[in-house]
């Protein structure tokens, strides 16, 4: 949100070879889906069957050409050519001299910078069924997810407008007679971005060049190991925000500490939810799936850990079971579908992977477990039970439609076994014993960034503070006070006397 509020932003993705990403090295192919009638759609969006993979105030891009593959039926989108080195030192320079720009108009009119906001979220109104259509077509999320997700864009800007009115700093109380103590927060700098590949909406470009301002505030290279690599170490960068894998994450998170730098990061989360003997079942059913199956079980809030008290145990599984068996899987355009694939062959592997790994540890397949027979990368949703809640594969986050369901007795053992695995992401309880609930949220309860009641893992609002504890990062991200990560906040203090007293009564006369 404060990243098109009130600092450059230099927007990457597919920066890193060990990322999954939706590429693959281009081949030589005689159809892409954009040259078909179907698709035709694209060239709204200004798409052809060659893109530019840089922007920087103008297009451009001379490196390797890769090729964007639809997951529900592995064909070839389009082809994009990225960055190279040169390009992107090119596109640092003139993001670090935009910035002054942007800065300016920070410091002189800060409603400025919420107007160019409010007309980015228009701007993405207006386009906001064929952005989600593209964002279905390349991730194969369900296509009211994609729009779903430029739904929140649009919210976010709107929260940020008004948040352009209010950002300030107290005026503290001085000890010294005649002084004045006040905080001030200015925009941190140039920020950098690394995109996962499940929320990948950007569109700003039109909007800067409307108002006048240099396209490069907010600009953007696609590139590999070394675009992602250079990022992370470059001190003119000064903050670099990550979302993806933990394992990446580390990664990033040492080259940027190395060189002192700022980071956010937004990493994985191995969310679980408790259900109490006393939960209202007809709460908990389509919360548990919602938040099990949706976007396929590739979201980072998703849950993984279904934490089942014994006397509820058997009656949950079945009744969460069946409705597995109902969950339309098929088109993700279909406006019926509730289920599409996942995002690439190699999430394919990692599925059938885990589920062996669970059965070698003891786990018994209740539902799924299988490759699905059709184009795409489909898998179905799949539910495990027995496994013990300490079992490797249970610890380990796989970002595939997996469900581990759990038997626990006390209210301890189930706080404690939600706290143990690495992340601290997402959590839920089902109950309605008022005092559980503010257990859950007190200190001995959650330890994650999320911590919810009565709802699922998923589906976070935008105006509370998003991210994680632990292994997920610690970053924080939409509302709240997250606006403080993209800003730096200096103490001043302001003599307005005609004395020099010092602080702490010290004397130096």
């Amino acid at each position: 949100m404060q990243r098109c509020l009130t600092v450059t932003v230099a927007r990457h993705s597919r920066l890193l070879a060990h990322r999954a990403v939706s590429v693959r090295q281009a081949a030589a192919m005689s159809s892409l889906l954009i040259s078909q009638p179907k698709y035709s759609w694209l060239k709204e969006l200004g798409l052809s069957e060659d893109n530019h993979g840089v922007y920087n105030g103008t297009w451009g891009g001379s490196g390797e050409v890769v090729t964007s593959y639809c997951p529900a039926n592995n064909e070839p989108i389009a082809r994009v050519r990225q960055a190279t080195m040169a390009e992107y030192e090119e596109t640092i320079q003139k993001s670090r001299e935009a910035w002054k720009v942007w800065a300016e108009v920070s410091r002189a009119n800060a409603p400025k910078r919420g107007e160019i906001v409010r007309q980015i979220g228009d701007a993405l109104r207006k386009k906001i069924k064929v952005l989600g259509s593209l964002v279905s077509l390349e991730m194969g999320k369900i296509y009211v997810e994609g729009v779903g997700e430029v739904q929140e864009y649009v919210d976010v800007c709107d929260y940020a407008v008004g948040l352009s009115r209010m950002i300030g700093g107290p005026i503290l109380p001085s000890e010294r007679p005649g002084h004045a103590l006040i905080e001030q927060w200015n925009p941190v700098g140039l920020v950098g971005i690394i995109t996962a590949f499940n929320f990948p909406v950007a569109v700003y470009a039109e909007v800067l060049e409307q108002n006048n301002l240099p396209g490069a505030i907010c600009s953007m290279t696609c590139g590999g190991a070394d675009i992602g690599t250079a990022m992370a170490k470059d001190e003119r960068v000064d903050l670099l925000s990550f979302t993806g894998s933990t394992h990446v994450g580390k990664m990033v998170a040492m080259m940027v500490q190395e060189r002192f730098g700022r980071q956010l990061l937004e990493l994985g989360g191995n969310n679980a939810i408790i259900v109490f003997e006393d939960a209202d079942l007809n709460l908990v059913v389509p919360s548990a799936v919602f938040a099990s199956v949706g976007t396929a079980g590739q979201r980072c809030t998703t849950t993984r850990r279904l934490m089942l008290h014994e006397s509820v145990h058997d009656t949950v599984v079945e009744r969460v079971a069946k409705a597995y068996k109902q969950v339309r899987i098929g088109d993700p355009w279909d406006r019926n579908t509730l289920y599409g694939p996942l995002h690439t062959k190699q999430a394919v592997e990692q599925y059938l992977a885990a589920i062996e790994k669970a059965k070698q540890q003891g786990g018994t397949l209740i539902c799924g477990g299988k490759v699905m027979d059709r184009a795409g990368n489909y898998v179905e949703p799949t539910i495990i039970t027995g496994l013990p809640h300490d079992a490797s594969i249970v610890q380990t986050e796989t970002f595939v439609p997996i469900l581990y369901v759990l038997k626990f007795k006390t209210e301890d053992e189930a706080f404690a076994w939600n706290n143990e695995v690495k992340q601290g992401l997402s959590s839920s309880i089902f109950t309605k014993d008022m005092g559980r609930v503010f257990r859950w949220l007190g200190p001995k309860g959650s330890d994650c960034g999320i911590v919810n009641v009565n709802i699922p893992t998923s589906g976070a609002e935008i105006g509370g503070a998003f991210g994680g504890e632990k292994h997920t990062g610690g970053g924080r991200e939409s509302g709240s006070d997250s606006w403080k990560q993209y800003m730096r906040r200096s103490t001043c203090t302001i003599n307005y006397s005609k004395d020099l007293p010092l602080a702490q009564g010290i004397k130096f006369e």
